[in-house]
């Protein structure tokens, strides 16, 4: 089974008993190499490994181009949803990213909230936007 969501999800970072996967897949057919508009869309798991329920407050995303443009993205939860995530569970979402270049790169961090009312951040590990032929 981890070798299985490993490779579904090759980029992974742990903090403070929450891991978070991501996978990343380039759609050719919502890019426009010949515009200059490249698009993205990516995975992320998220998987409560402590003993009390965790929820998602915040999403903060860095996002670079090739050309080291970088656009940072703050909000409420993700894809509208603050999700309440229960020891031993995981919460699945899917977003996407454009981009004015064929690569870049996205990293950031949730902000979180336990059981107790103590809030703390966990890492999005950085991944790479890589266009084929990129």
């Amino acid at each position: 089974m981890a070798e299985t969501l490993t490779a579904f999800f090759p980029y992974r970072t742990d903090t403070d008993g929450v891991t978070v996967r991501v996978a990343v897949s380039y759609l050719a057919d919502q890019s426009s190499p010949a515009s200059g508009r490249w698009f993205w869309t990516y995975h992320i798991r998220i998987e409560n490994h402590r003993d009390e329920a965790v929820q998602l407050l915040a999403r903060h995303w860095v996002i670079e181009d090739a050309m080291g443009k970088v656009h940072e993205v703050r909000g409420e939860g993700v894809v509208g949803e603050t999700p309440r995530i229960e020891p031993g569970a995981s919460y699945d979402y899917v977003s996407g990213c454009p981009l004015d270049t064929s690569s870049g790169k996205m990293a950031g961090e949730f902000h979180m909230v336990d059981g107790q009312g103590s809030t703390f951040d966990i890492e999005i590990p950085a991944f790479k936007l890589v266009a084929p032929g990129a």
